[in-house]
């Protein structure tokens, strides 16, 4: 049995639709996988808006604890699944993503977590100057297959849509929550852009001997909505992802290697010269970074 993890929390009707409509559309039989949707806390819950009579296996949650952490540990508790498979509710699958997936399982027995191609549909034209941010929006397009047994290794890394997890990697994470390893939240939670908890939902792979990898064949749209594409969205989005990276490196790395975020002198500077919206986001990942490390600091 295969587990889809649905996590949402006040979503975009139009774009939830669409991502239950290319659940429905799957070309692997619904009788071999289930679907577990998560509302966490939505303002409007979820439940008489949408339709999930279509699916055989289908469990509608509602977990009260805010944050996408939160939501993941529900959604990881109630499956049954053997394969994890997590998606956000803009993720629109192509029709053989969960087949693709289920065959790699079998076909790649050293992987641990895996996820594919995220191609953007936007839906307004993004400002080029947006394009070098794209891949803190989770667009991310290859011909080949990468994989490798280490955790923190941006070329091999998956991310969060789409994610495929075996049961015993989700189970270990799940104990790191349960067992107070995690003293830090990582992930959304409410309007926070905190991130890196699917990086170390996926990295527990490792941690048990398993590896990580990409998929070029399974593939996922990601709908973006113009808000996301504005200069305080990506600065805020940059700030957390710096500050959440910095986090993570204290949770999965020798502290010795947290030197490599300390803010240099010249860092600021190129900050002040850079133009237009670039200097607000760069500034924005320097104080990720300081943030950071403060944290850090606190925790040792």
């Amino acid at each position: 049995m295969l587990s889809v993890i649905l996590c949402t929390h006040n979503p975009r009707w139009g774009y939830i639709q669409r991502c239950l409509g290319a659940l429905r559309n799957q070309t692997l039989s619904s009788d071999q996988w289930e679907l577990v949707v998560v509302d966490n806390r939505s303002e409007e819950p979820i439940a008489p808006r949408i339709d999930l009579l279509w699916h055989p296996h289908a469990h509608l949650m509602r977990e009260e604890a805010l944050g996408l952490t939160s939501a993941r540990l529900c959604g990881i508790r109630e499956s049954r699944g053997d394969l994890l498979v997590f998606v956000d509710d803009d993720n629109v699958l192509d029709p053989d993503f969960l087949e693709v997936a289920q065959r790699i399982t079998d076909e790649r027995p050293f992987l641990g977590s895996w996820s594919g191609q995220c191609r953007p549909a936007f839906e307004a034209p993004p400002p080029e100057w947006t394009r070098r941010y794209w891949g803190n929006l989770v667009i991310r397009e290859f011909e080949k297959d990468l994989w490798s047994n280490l955790p923190r290794l941006p070329q091999s890394m998956p991310c969060g849509a789409g994610l495929c997890v075996r049961r015993q990697v989700a189970l270990h994470y799940l104990d790191l929550h349960k067992w107070g390893k995690r003293s830090f939240q990582f992930d959304r939670n409410g309007k926070s852009l905190l991130s890196g908890g699917d990086n170390d939902l996926a990295a527990c792979a490792c941690d048990i001997g398993l590896g990580v990898g990409l998929i070029a064949s399974l593939k996922l749209t990601h709908l973006i909505s113009p808000e996301r594409l504005t200069e305080d969205y990506l600065a805020r989005l940059s700030e957390g992802i710096f500050f959440s990276a910095v986090v993570l490196d204290h949770y999965r790395s020798p502290l010795a290697e947290l030197a490599s975020y300390k803010v240099r002198w010249h860092e600021p500077v190129r900050a002040l010269l850079a133009r237009g919206p670039h200097r607000k986001i760069q500034f924005a990942c320097l104080r990720g970074r300081r943030r950071g490390l403060q944290l850090v600091a606190s925790l040792t």
